[in-house]
């Protein structure tokens, strides 16, 4: 009955958020609860649903600290010159804006906290997706994609988790997995490519003739006086063959607030304080030597102070990015209750173990391969907590029984990332829609399927290499 109930529980708040007919925040607590009274939990769930509330609080923390922080670097212009030198490397051509995406995602993932990956490749590229009238959500599918691969590697998480439930050394599960991880890569740059050839067609189907000139910022005041118009925000001109407004009907303040290098939130001569800090806080974040939240608001902190010395000024900037705060904290905060809920009534594990008694004894031989594909849908609905420690021990220990080890397992678990990053559960997703201002249904719909492609992609790559037993 669980086992139904659960599943019927995940499956209609998928679809209720992808048809829009709830957003995901009421969807998030509304649906478990119903699904709770029809599981008979009782008072017991308000508990549970606070105990939750007090674990993603800290993960609240960082995110609101978190978008405060380089929501302020953004209005001081720290990033401008990194989008300048985007600008002139990928022109005006969809299809290098998109490949650069994925190359960009990858790299800032090294640092293996997603928070800050999407928080930096949205900085850089939003700008010039919606000066080129590309489609954010083309944005936030590649990026979901490329950090989803580069979340196997050992100091993101699921790696640690994946050895330490099954005793097995972080190097000797991930370094054969490596030819995997760049084979996953290699498949979201073809995506990247894919979707970049999709918005070129649609860009000219619309009538804008998309070259590969080089880009130029030019101030709002230049524009003017050029005759071109009396808006507030920058256009691009260029020497190729590109034609129409320099604006497209995507245009709109975030465009402006990121790029217009007349805005009067600027602090050119306080770059390189702003740089010292941000290198600081990244390395201190790497070093994981004190609480990620307390570091960002540390940093936050004395960015305001810094940058804006008057009160009524820190308030501003603060009111100023408030929307994408509050949006991204209450949906974390929501995501407590269908996490309380399923654990709360037994449906995660009876799901989890439902999944496991299906599989027959004659396919004992394949567990490994069986494991990197449950792990794309457990991983989706559980915590990579409740995945790693609750299920794959299990999965392990029957797998022993055919002479596939722990590492190989491990191994194998850690395929559906990609996947698992794709979840609602994940607030560093919920951080990337909030903040290029894509619907979460409309990012779905592109992401969810890609991202199964590419978790089989990294197991048949992982199977070819023989780091992961076929049977």
């Amino acid at each position: 009955m669980l086992v139904i109930l659960g599943f019927t529980m995940v499956a209609l708040f998928m679809v209720l958020i992808m048809t829009k007919r709830l957003t995901p925040v009421v969807a998030l607590i509304l649906v478990p609860l119903v699904f709770a009274v029809m599981a008979g939990a009782g008072v017991g769930v308000g508990d549970a649903v606070m105990d939750q509330v007090g674990k993603f609080a800290p993960t609240a923390a960082l995110l609101f600290f978190a978008i405060v922080y380089f929501g302020l670097m953004i209005d001081v212009g720290l990033f401008d010159p990194l989008i300048k030198l985007i600008l002139r490397i990928c022109g005006n051509s969809p299809v290098r804006v998109v490949i650069g995406t994925a190359v960009l995602t990858s790299l800032v993932s090294l640092d293996g906290d997603g928070s800050t990956t999407f928080i930096i490749t949205v900085s850089a590229m939003l700008p010039l997706y919606l000066r080129l009238g590309l489609s954010p959500v083309v944005l936030t599918v590649v990026a979901n994609l490329a950090a989803g691969v580069m979340n196997i590697i050992p100091w993101g998480g699921p790696t640690v988790r994946a050895a330490t439930a099954l005793g097995v050394s972080p190097s000797e599960l991930f370094n054969p997995m490596v030819p995997s991880m760049l084979a996953g890569l290699a498949a979201v740059v073809v995506m990247a490519w894919t979707l970049g050839l999709a918005e070129k067609r649609r860009l000219e189907k619309a009538g804008r003739e998309m070259g590969i000139e080089t880009v130029e910022l030019v101030p709002a005041r230049e524009l003017a006086l050029a005759g071109g118009g009396t808006g507030s925000g920058t256009t691009r001109r260029g020497t190729g063959s590109a034609g129409g407004t320099a604006t497209g009907g995507d245009d709109d303040g975030m465009t402006r607030g990121a790029l217009d290098p007349d805005r009067v939130t600027l602090r050119p001569k306080l770059i390189w304080f702003n740089g010292a800090l941000t290198v600081a806080l990244l390395v201190l974040l790497g070093m994981d030597v004190m609480p990620l939240p307390f570091l960002f608001m540390v940093a936050s902190a004395l960015a305001l102070l810094v940058n804006f010395p008057k009160p009524s000024e820190q308030v501003e900037r603060i009111k100023e990015h408030s929307s994408s705060i509050v949006s991204v904290v209450a949906m974390v905060f929501a995501a407590a209750v269908l996490t309380a809920v399923l654990s709360e009534t037994g449906m995660d594990t009876s799901m989890a173990r439902w999944l496991v008694d299906i599989v027959p004894d004659a396919w004992g031989p394949h567990l490994a391969v069986i494991t990197g594909v449950l792990s794309m849908p457990l991983t989706f609905f559980l915590s990579n907590d409740g995945f790693y420690f609750g299920v794959l021990p299990i999965l392990s220990e029957a797998a022993s029984h055919y002479g596939i080890s722990g590492v190989e397992m491990a191994r194998a678990s850690i395929v559906g990332q990609p996947v698992h990053f794709t979840s609602p559960l994940v607030p560093a997703m919920l951080l990337l829609i909030s903040l290029a201002k894509v619907d979460l249904a409309d990012h779905h719909k592109k992401v969810i399927w890609r991202s199964v492609v590419l978790s089989l992609v990294m197991l048949v790559a992982a199977v070819a290499t023989g780091v992961v037993p076929l049977g």
